[in-house]
């Protein structure tokens, strides 16, 4: 029987479908589902939104436009951070 062997391609295909991306529009829950340490970046801006019983609905840019906070920024900042661990191997 032939061994089936993946291509390189493939590969990076499957690699970047399991990596997560950041965006304004996810909920706070699915922000949290992705990166647990982003509770405490939002909380830093005095943003508590992730004990909040909004964040199975609200959007990150939803909330970041209620505490008057740049929505862009916020999620570069929460993406960078997030980007870092990642690639030092450290674990959601």
């Amino acid at each position: 029987m032939k061994k089936q062997t993946k291509s390189k391609n493939e590969i990076n295909k499957s690699k970047a479908s399991n990596r997560r991306v950041i965006t304004k529009s996810m909920t706070f829950a699915q922000l949290i589902d992705t990166d647990k340490d982003a509770a405490m970046k939002l909380a830093e801006k005095g943003m508590f939104c992730c004990g909040c019983p909004m964040a199975l609905t609200e959007t990150i840019e939803d909330g970041a436009r209620a505490h008057g906070i740049d929505t862009d920024k916020l999620v570069e900042e929460i993406s960078s951070k997030f980007k870092t661990k990642k690639s030092s191997g450290v674990s959601k």
